[in-house]
């Protein structure tokens, strides 16, 4: 197409929140001509949104914390299903990640030694989230940008072009992956002002999309997060790991309506804050499974001296992984003990001092005295679970942030395998730098390997591609006109009754059903107006997103027999060895249908193993795990 405009790069980075900056950052400084695409305006990601802080064994306020205690946390959190070589490399280098930010300028809080202070959240045995307040994304995001914007005056400096080698593209949506013999080629994306179309030539694409949660009714998720990058790189050809694994936040917002689902900080529970019901009593103590009965107090006056004294008593049971959690709330308004609006209580209201909850928590002080009227100084918060994380995703090499497609590299949400059934509160923003700055160098040593001759765009992928986009403006041959706003809430609706919280096999064979209706009706979508300002024309572009990858996780929340971190079957309600080593894995075949397949997970290796007690091992490894540990290997487990 000639009206097409078009940009040659090296290295095309999809995504402008923690993990599309850091890997930009990374690919620049390695040599290659990098633009950044950014789906809103740069420097609105959803990272802001991040809250507590970085996961980040550097010892500040506990000396006792390493890698190994961090991984060994990572790992109980998602339940062993993690890829314990992505485990090991976020725990090792989380630390260096967050000291480099400090070189780019970021403002931590300090201790009062002058060190970055570090905060405890839940599943994390010390104190280990390195903190702005309750705006740590907010900061991350302000100081990459600033680095961005660093790089870009350097190359000014030497070239007079600012965007010689980094150049960001605001407002700019991706809507297909082009390739040629398998390999990455580019991008053909279209500007959401105009609609007008580009097309981007790069042998490397790093997918930094972020998550999928819009799919959901009550989500804590921005506009952004409809499955963009998980479903570009299955189209492309990549595979999705362990997408049924959605994690549902215990607190967002759940009253007034037009807030319900905004986040509610996990740093409320970590400085202090506790969980009651409408009876007024701390529930979370009924809540402890076994596999972490031992770590958590039994009795509230253990629970509130570990907060003084956190080497000799037992963490507070509200700061179990966010599965437990949010379970628990689940429970307790379903039995009838929830408040007004259907949440639980989150009281930090009597544990604090009213200027200490405003010093701490100003964020979240703000929120609910603007949002809900409710001064959290003075009176508890209405909470309930929120649809906020995936932890699946596109299947990466764990050192190289390399997909199964030469050239498409991922990092961040969008990527799987890191968190395995569940993620801890803080892995998140660690793993955006860890594996971020991993997909930049993946990507630089991809590009140097290639020939002289790259990958080539080919017209009629971009026609075809066109041809797609502008589907939505063309009356269907046959059926009624569908509304992409009428199929949308159709669609969250769907996910939010049958795939969500609590899974039954029933109910997610009828979302599967409901499903292929309604990738039918998407077909005969139609827009009314032109490309320009035509927020229908996104979201019908969007949908064919949402829905691919909403297939993904009820397909493999059908499959997975048993319930495990943020995945939970009803009629499967214990956690069961024989799963503890399968990924399930949702790739094309050859007729373009998405099909499920079990792959293996990554063996741990003993010396990592060596890490837990071996009492603890047997309550998640298989039985032919299990034997092929001896009990008088050194490397068997503590």
């Amino acid at each position: 197409m000639s009206d097409v405009e078009r940009h040659a790069y090296d290295c095309l980075v999809i995504g402008a929140g923690g993990a599309g900056l850091r890997a930009a950052i990374e690919a620049r400084e390695r040599g290659l001509r990098t633009a950044i695409i950014c789906k809103s305006l740069f420097g609105k990601a959803h990272t802001v949104m991040a809250e507590g802080g970085i996961a980040a064994s550097m010892g500040n306020v506990n000396s006792r914390d390493s890698w190994e205690v961090h991984f060994r946390d990572t790992m109980r959190g998602g339940k062993f299903l993690n890829n314990p070589r992505m485990a090991e490399l976020h725990a090792k280098e989380a630390p260096q990640r967050v000291w480099e930010l400090e070189t780019y300028g970021a403002l931590f809080d300090r201790t009062p030694d002058g060190r970055i202070s570090q905060r405890n959240f839940g599943g994390h045995e010390y104190p280990r989230l390195a903190h702005v307040g309750d705006r740590t994304g907010l900061e991350l995001i302000r100081t990459l940008q600033q680095k961005i914007v660093s790089l870009q005056q350097a190359d000014g400096r030497e070239s007079g072009d600012l965007d010689a080698r980094l150049r960001v593209f605001a407002e700019v949506t991706v809507t297909d992956l082009l390739t040629e013999e398998g390999r990455i080629s580019g991008a053909f994306a279209y500007y959401r002002e105009s609609g007008r179309f580009v097309v981007f030539e790069a042998p490397a694409v790093i997918l930094a999309t972020g998550g999928i949660c819009k799919s959901f009714k009550v989500t804590s998720n921005s506009w952004e997060y409809t499955g963009d990058g998980q479903a570009l790189a299955l189209r492309a050809g990549a595979a999705l790991v362990n997408m049924e694994f959605v994690q549902f936040h215990p607190t967002g917002m759940v009253w007034p309506p037009s807030v319900k689902g905004i986040l509610v900080t996990e740093s409320v529970r970590g400085d202090g804050g506790v969980l009651r019901n409408s009876e007024g009593r701390r529930f979370m103590f009924d809540y402890v499974p076994d596999v972490f009965r031992g770590q958590y107090a039994e009795s509230e006056d253990e629970a509130d001296r570990w907060y003084e004294d956190p080497d000799n008593n037992k963490r507070p049971p509200e700061l179990l992984p966010r599965d437990e959690v949010a379970r628990a709330i689940n429970s307790e308004v379903k039995e009838g003990r929830g408040t007004p609006h259907g949440g639980v209580f989150l009281d930090v209201s009597t544990r604090l001092p009213a200027d200490e909850i405003v010093r701490r928590l100003p964020s979240m002080y703000h929120q609910f005295k603007e949002l809900a009227d409710v001064d959290i100084t003075a009176e508890p918060m209405e909470v309930g679970p929120t649809c906020h994380y995936v932890m699946g995703g596109v299947e990466v090499d764990a050192d190289t942030a390399a997909t199964a497609v030469p050239g498409l590299f991922a990092a961040g949400e969008v990527a799987g395998g890191l968190h395995g059934s569940n993620r801890l509160g803080g892995n998140s923003l660690s793993d955006l730098l860890v594996f971020g700055k991993r997909a930049g160098d993946g990507a630089a040593d991809y590009v140097s390997s290639l020939p002289q001759t790259r990958p080539q765009v080919r017209d009629e992928d971009v026609e075809h591609a066109a041809q797609t986009a502008l589907a939505p403006f063309a009356a269907p041959t046959l059926g009624a006109f569908e509304n992409p706003y009428t199929i949308h809430t159709e669609l969250q609706q769907t996910m939010n009754d049958l795939v969500g919280i609590i899974r039954r096999e029933s109910e997610m064979i009828e979302a599967l059903q409901r499903l292929s209706k309604l990738e039918a009706r998407e077909r005969d979508v139609v827009v009314e107006g032109h490309r320009q300002f035509n927020p229908g024309w996104h979201l019908a572009l969007d949908l064919r997103n949402m829905l691919l990858v909403s297939r993904c996780i009820a397909m493999a929340a059908l499959e997975r027999t048993e319930s495990r971190g943020g995945h939970t079957r009803e009629d499967h309600p214990d956690m069961d060895a024989r799963w503890r080593d399968v990924n399930l894995v949702c790739r094309f075949d050859d007729k373009g249908e998405v099909v499920l397949q079990r792959e293996m997970l990554p063996a741990i290796r003993p010396e990592l193993l060596a890490l837990f007690e071996r009492s603890e091992l047997t309550k998640y490894l298989t039985e032919d795990e299990l034997s092929r540990l001896s009990p008088l290997d050194p490397e068997a487990g503590r």
